[in-house]
C-alpha cells in the first residue's frame, strides 16, 4: 500500500480534524464523474432551503432571467462580467483617492473649518477625522452587504451599496461644513463598504477564472486608474481656479466636482449589474435550480453538469452547517470547525491590516505634503503625486508574475524588504531635502525616486495578495462573510494609518518615513511565521491544511501534516513532488529509530560547514522565501 501521495490530502474531510471532531459538518466533495445526475439529485432531497429575508420586498433591483444580457458567446459574458467587475473595482479606487487634493483646498478647509491646518493640532485633527470616519463607514458596511448577500441576493446588495453611496455623494459635493462632511463620508463608507465586499464574489462565482492572473490584473488595474483619475481631475480642476477670475468659486468648484463625479460611478454600477446573471450558487442554496442552470450555461463553454453537481455538493454542505455560517459564530467558536474558520478570519483581517502598516495609505493620500517635505514647490509637489499614481498603476502588472509564479509568502516578503529598503534611503534623503545646503535638491530629487520605487514595490507585491488571500482560504459556505471580515480589516487598518499621518508628518517630517521602514520589517516575522502558502493549492487542498495542521506556525502546522503521511506538507511553499521524496525519507529516517534521526541531525549539522551558502539557500526554499 502506498502511504505517501499528494492525493490523500485531496480525501481529507473539508475543515474537519478528526472523525469524531464534529461529525455534524459532513464533507463538500466534488462528485465523481461518473456519479449520475440523479444521485446529486437525490442528495439534496429532505432538505429545507432558506426563506427569502423579510427585508427583501423592500430592497429594490435583483436578478431575473427575463432581464438578463444575452452574448454571442460565454466568453463574451465571461469578458463583460469581468469589465464590470473591474468598473466597480474603478469607483473604489476612486472613492478612495478623491479626498488626497480635496484635503489640500482652501475653500474647503475654510468651508470645514479647519483651516490654517499646518502649526494647528486641532484643524490637524479635524484634516485627519474626516478622511478617518470613512473607512467606520466601510467596516460596517461589509458586514451588513456580507449577510444581505447571503440572504437576498449578490446582485441585491450590490445595488444596497449604491444607494448608500449615491446619498453619501450627494451630501459630500453639498457639504456646508464638518459636520456634514462627516455623516456623508460615513454614508459613503457604508456603500463602498458594501460595493468592494460583494462584487469580488460575485464575480468569481458567476466567471469560471481560467485565466485568474490576467483578470486580477485588470481588475487592479482599473482600482488604481480609479485612484489616478480622481487625482487629476482634482488637479486640473485646481489649476483651473488659479488663473480664474473668481477665486473663492472657482476653488469650492475643484472640491465638489470631483466629489458629485462619484454619482456616474454609482448610477452605471447600481442599474447594470441588474443585467448580469445572479450567483448560480446562490441560485441553487435558495432551491432555484433551474434558474442556476440557466446561469451557468450563459457563462460557461462546454458541459456543466459536473459543475452543477459540484454546486449542489457545495450548497447540502453550506444547508447543513448553516449554524456556522454567522459573524459571531467565526469569532467566538463553540467546536473544532468553528475554531478552523476563526483561525482563517484572523489571518484575512490581520493581512489587510500589516498591508496599511507598511505605508501606502500614506504615500497616496498624503503624498502631496510628503514631496513637499522634500523641498519641492507646491505645484511640483502635486505633479510628482500625480505622476507616481500613474506609475502605482503599471506595477500592477508585475503581479500577474510574482503572485503566480514565486507565490504568495515570498511576494509579501521581498516586498517587505524592498520596501523597508527604499523607505530607509528615501527618509535619510529627506532629511537632508528638508535642510539648506549645496546638495538639498538632489536629496530631494533622490526622496522623490525612492518614493517612486517605493509605489512600484508595493503594487507588484502586497496591493494584490491582502484581497486574493481570502479567497483561497475561506471555504464556499462562508465565502460572502469572509470577503466581508477582510473589508473589516482594511478599515481597521486605513482608519487608524489616515488618522495619524497629518499628525506625523508635523511631528518628525521625515521620520515618517523611517516609522514605515520600521513596520515593514515588523510585518515579516508575521508573513514567515503564521501564513501558509495558497498558490497552486485547491480549496479542498486549504481545509486539508486548517483540519489538519492544528497550529498557528505554520512550519509546525506543516511538521503535524507530515506526521500524518500527506505528501503535500510543506505549506511554507507551493507543492513540489520533491515533497514526497522528502516524506518518505523522513519516514524511513522515523522507522530507523534514533540511530537513524543521529545521522540524519549529523548530515545536517556538515551541511552548514561545508556549504553554507548552499544550505541557506535550501533553508529559505523550504521557507518558501527563496
Amino acid at each position: 500500500m502506498k502511504l505517501f501521495s499528494r492525493s490523500t490530502s485531496r480525501q481529507a474531510p473539508s475543515g474537519i480534524a478528526s472523525d469524531d471532531a464534529d461529525a455534524k459538518h459532513p464533507e463538500p466533495s466534488t462528485p465523481e464523474k461518473g456519479q449520475s445526475q440523479q444521485e446529486t439529485e437525490d442528495d439534496l432531497d429532505g432538505l429545507e432551503y432558506p426563506q427569502p429575508s423579510k427585508m427583501e420586498k423592500y430592497l429594490i433591483g435583483g436578478y431575473t432571467p427575463k432581464r438578463m444580457l444575452k452574448f454571442k458567446s460565454p466568453k463574451s459574458m465571461y469578458r463583460a462580467i469581468n469589465l464590470f467587475a473591474g468598473l466597480a473595482i474603478m469607483f473604489y479606487g476612486y472613492d478612495q483617492g478623491v479626498m488626497s487634493l480635496v484635503n489640500l483646498n482652501p475653500n474647503y478647509q475654510r468651508r470645514m473649518g479647519i483651516y490654517p491646518v499646518e502649526g494647528n493640532k486641532r484643524n490637524v485633527a479635524g484634516q485627519g477625522g474626516i478622511v478617518c470616519v470613512y473607512y467606520g463607514g466601510t467596516l460596517i458596511g461589509a458586514l451588513i452587504a456580507g449577510s444581505l448577500a447571503d440572504r437576498s441576493g449578490r446582485i441585491k446588495a450590490v445595488v444596497f451599496g449604491c444607494l448608500w453611496a449615491f446619498i453619501g455623494a450627494i451630501l459630500q459635493a453639498a457639504a456646508q461644513d464638518i459636520t456634514m462632511m462627516c455623516i456623508g463620508r460615513v454614508v459613503s463608507g457604508l456603500g463602498v463598504g458594501a460595493i468592494d465586499c460583494v462584487v469580488p464574489v460575485w464575480s468569481a462565482e458567476v466567471s469560471s477564472h481560467k485565466a485568474r492572473g490576467a483578470f486580477l490584473a485588470i481588475e487592479f488595474f482599473m482600482n488604481i486608474g480609479g485612484l489616478a483619475l480622481a487625482y487629476w481631475i482634482e488637479f486640473f480642476l485646481y489649476q483651473y481656479n488659479v488663473s480664474g477670475a473668481s477665486m473663492d468659486s472657482h476653488e469650492a468648484m475643484a472640491w465638489r466636482t470631483p466629489l458629485a463625479l462619484q454619482l456616474i460611478f454609482v448610477i452605471i454600477i447600481g442599474i447594470g449589474i441588474n443585467f448580469f446573471p445572479e450567483s448560480p450558487r446562490w441560485l441553487m442554496k435558495m432551491g432555484r435550480e433551474k434558474e442556476a442552470r440557466e446561469v451557468l450555461q450563459a457563462t460557461r463553454e462546454g458541459d456543466i453538469e459536473e459543475e452543477l453537481a459540484g454546486i449542489k455538493k457545495v450548497v447540502k454542505f453550506e444547508l447543513e452547517t448553516s449554524s456556522v455560517n454567522h459573524y459571531a459564530a467565526m469569532i467566538f467558536p463553540r467546536d473544532k470547525y468553528s475554531r478552523q474558520l476563526r483561525w482563517r478570519v484572523v489571518l484575512a483581517v490581520w493581512l489587510q491590516i500589516m498591508q496599511e502598516l507598511v505605508g501606502i495609505g500614506v504615500i497616496t493620500v498624503y503624498a502631496v505634503d510628503l514631496f513637499k517635505t522634500a523641498g519641492f514647490d507646491e505645484t511640483l509637489s502635486k505633479l510628482l503625486a500625480g505622476f507616481n499614481n500613474i506609475s502605482y498603476m503599471f506595477s500592477v502588472v508585475f503581479a500577474v508574475f510574482t503572485l503566480d509564479r514565486y507565490g504568495r509568502r515570498s511576494t509579501m516578503v521581498w516586498g517587505a524588504v524592498g520596501m523597508a529598503i527604499t523607505l530607509l534611503i528615501a527618509g535619510i534623503c529627506d532629511k537632508y531635502a528638508s535642510s539648506d545646503g549645496p546638495q538639498q535638491k538632489a536629496f530631494g530629487a533622490a526622496t522623490a525616486a525612492f518614493t517612486f520605487i517605493y509605489t512600484v514595490i508595493f503594487g507588484a507585491t502586497w496591493l494584490t495578495t491582502p484581497w486574493l488571500y481570502p479567497t483561497e482560504i475561506f471555504p464556499l459556505n462562508v465565502r460572502a462573510k469572509g470577503g466581508a471580515w477582510s473589508v473589516v480589516g482594511w478599515s481597521i487598518g486605513n482608519g487608524f494609518i489616515t488618522m495619524i499621518t497629518p499628525f506625523l508628518f508635523q511631528a518628525i517630517g521625515y521620520g515618517t518615513l523611517l516609522l514605515l521602514f520600521g513596520l515593514n520589517i515588523f510585518v515579516i516575522p508575521f508573513v514567515i511565521l503564521y501564513y501558509p502558502e495558497t498558490a497552486g493549492r485547491t480549496l479542498e487542498e486549504m481545509d486539508t491544511f486548517f483540519a489538519k495542521g492544528g497550529k498557528w506556525n505554520v512550519f509546525r502546522s506543516s511538521q503535524r501534516i507530515r506526521e500524518q503521511g500527506i505528501a503535500d506538507w510543506r505549506w511554507t511553499r507551493k507543492y513540489h513532488e520533491s515533497d514526497l521524496q522528502d516524506a518518505e525519507a523522513a519516514s524511513g529516517s522515523a522507522k530507523g529509530g534514533s540511530a537513524g534521526t543521529e545521522v540524519h541531525e549529523t548530515h545536517r549539522r556538515d551541511d552548514w560547514k561545508r556549504r553554507p551558502l548552499q544550505t541557506l539557500r535550501r533553508k529559505g526554499s523550504a521557507a518558501g522565501i527563496m
